[in-house]
């Protein structure tokens, strides 16, 4: 059977089970397009690249698959950077179908020729370039095996215009076999022996569980762990929602803007179980304080990401759902009562510090709003059970602080990179996932404009995206950082000209609401939330209100300024 490139690319799209592509289209795209728009594979086209890249990463992470978007050369191509930045970052498995100048005008400087397999190579798990249709499908297929197995990641494939049209005899490629790249997923069963030992001698054991347990889909695994051997959790902002929220184990997130109790465990625990993490600086603080009283055991199924920031005793290479999952065989003769007796007065002391050190905030009926507020009654209305995607900033924060997570796939931002301007097209994407479902982007006024434009996809496709915006005119966390820090000099971070939000989502077509006073919010919340059209709800809140606790950089994680 003959086909073209681009035949071969739809096929192959289609047989790895490829419903929709977010894109742009360009001149060295039109045969794809065209062959494009004779499948049933659905084309969301955004207002920006940047915003395609987002959209495929928000889609991968609501909906469990790998994201897919296609974008012209040049600049078509670099204005995915960002967003594969963002992927590369979080270990999110997208697959960027760049075109291309073709093959034989490649480094003449041809119109809108850019090295695109350069740029992204330190920000992809793996890129290519295509030389010719023959190698077309098997490096479809290829990629997004690369994207979705071991640590996963975005793959960049660069299609050249005449690798496009070309007509060959096609077969589909087989199973995928790469000699040089076979992923541990199964631990190292006398390492595992020696982490339950651990557990069993423990007093003040706790377990920090990231992204990875997430993209293992190990969240049962890891509740049934935590549960069955009485050992509190935390979780990075990656990890939110691998673990209920409302567990009476449950520890809040660690870190920077992490919970007193979370990072008075870190200071104080003997045992860590580190699962799926990297050990970022923002979890961290000060390596040489972080916990310093313990052993760490890190599982993780990227070697090279063991010991690379902080010293542990027990390394363990594996999935974590899976080593999970032997580890509760391997504690299943662990006595439960020998457990509650030993861990008591650990247990007991981390409810003192949630008591005595909440999460806390006091909303004046008089005064200004309070974010907090505004992200404590989304989730009293919503139940928790809403997609909440993020901006960067201080409502990040807020919403891992204020919004409780019961189960994965729930919580979406950018981790690794702190894009702004990722919130919107990912709900775009989550939405797009997950018709069915509520999804909430939790913006601050200066990262929604970043890429505002993508209010015109989500209207166009019909998709009732809500975006709750929390309104206080500057770019608020870095404002943070000067009132602390600087002594109050806000240099450029006051939002003098923002927009009119209502009408900028009326002019985009989507409703617009506003909450000025407390006494508005709820109702505000309520309209938008029920609505079944795109809604900008804009939320004038504190202007000078800032996260707590914070810990300063460079700080060890117990030295928190808590007020």
């Amino acid at each position: 059977m003959e086909l073209t490139g681009a035949q071969i690319l739809m096929k192959v799209l289609k047989d790895e089970g490829v419903d929709t592509i977010f894109g742009y289209p360009g001149g060295v795209l039109l045969d794809i397009y065209d062959e494009l728009a004779k499948t049933d594979i659905r084309h969301i086209l955004v207002r920006h690249e940047q915003g395609a890249a987002h959209a495929a990463d928000g889609y991968a992470r609501a909906g469990g698959r790998v994201g897919v978007c296609l974008v012209t050369s040049g600049p078509g191509a670099t204005n995915t950077v960002t967003g594969i930045a963002s992927a590369y970052c979080d270990s999110i498995p997208i697959v960027v179908i760049t075109g291309q100048v073709p093959t034989h005008l490649i480094g003449n400087d041809a119109f809108q020729e850019v090295d695109i397999v350069g740029i992204t190579r330190p920000c992809t798990k793996h890129n290519f370039l295509v030389k010719s249709t023959e190698d077309l499908g098997r490096v479809i297929k290829e990629a997004f095996f690369i994207a979705r197995s071991g640590r996963p990641g975005p793959v960049l494939v660069d299609i050249p215009k005449n690798v496009g049209n070309k007509k060959i005899a096609f077969e589909m490629p087989g199973e995928v076999k790469l000699r040089s790249y076979n992923p541990t997923y199964n631990p190292n069963m006398r390492q595992l022996q020696k982490v339950a030992e651990l557990v069993q001698k423990a007093e003040r054991p706790m377990i920090f569980a990231g992204g990875g347990v997430i993209l293992s889909d190990g969240a049962k695994e890891l509740t049934e762990f935590a549960r069955k051997n009485q050992i509190p959790v935390t979780t990075s902002l990656m990890g939110l929602g691998a673990f209920p929220g409302s567990d009476p184990l449950w520890l809040g997130m660690i870190g920077m803007h992490g919970t007193y109790r979370a990072n008075m465990c870190t200071g104080k625990c003997d045992l860590m179980i580190a699962v799926g993490v990297r050990f970022d600086d923002r979890v961290t603080g000060k390596t040489d304080s972080f916990a310093p009283q313990a052993k760490i055991v890190h599982i993780d199924i990227d070697p090279t990401s063991i010991k690379k920031n902080v010293p542990v005793s027990i390394p363990v290479v594996g999935d974590c759902r899976i080593t999970l999952g032997h580890l509760n065989t391997l504690t299943d003769q662990i006595d439960p009562n020998d457990l509650q007796q030993k861990r008591k007065s650990w247990l007991d002391q981390i409810v003192e510090w949630k008591s005595t050190r909440p999460l806390d905030y006091e909303q004046d009926k008089n005064g200004p709003v309070k974010p907090q507020y505004v992200v404590e009654k989304l989730y009293e209305l919503t139940k928790g059970e809403a997609i909440i995607t993020t901006e960067v900033g201080q409502n990040q924060m807020w919403a891992a602080q204020y919004y409780h997570f019961e189960r994965p796939n729930r919580f979406i931002t950018s981790g690794g990179l702190g894009c702004m301007g990722f919130g919107l097209p990912a709900a775009i994407g989550a939405q797009v996932a997950c018709p069915d479902e509520l999804v909430v982007d939790i913006a601050g006024d200066g990262s929604i404009q970043m890429n505002i434009q993508e209010m015109a996809t989500a209207v166009q496709y019909g998709l009732p995206v809500k975006v709750v915006i929390l309104n206080n005119g500057y770019l608020g966390m870095v404002r943070q950082w000067q009132e602390l820090f600087y002594g109050k000099r806000y240099s450029s971070t006051c939002m003098d000209c923002a927009p009119d939000f209502v009408k900028l989502a009326e002019a985009y077509g989507a409703v617009g609401l506003r909450a000025e006073k407390p006494s508005e919010v709820v109702a505000v919340l309520k309209e938008g939330l029920f609505s079944s059209k795109t809604v900008i709800m804009d939320f004038r809140v504190a202007k000078e209100e800032c996260v707590y606790p914070m810990v300063p950089a460079g700080a060890p994680l117990t030295e928190m300024l808590l007020v």
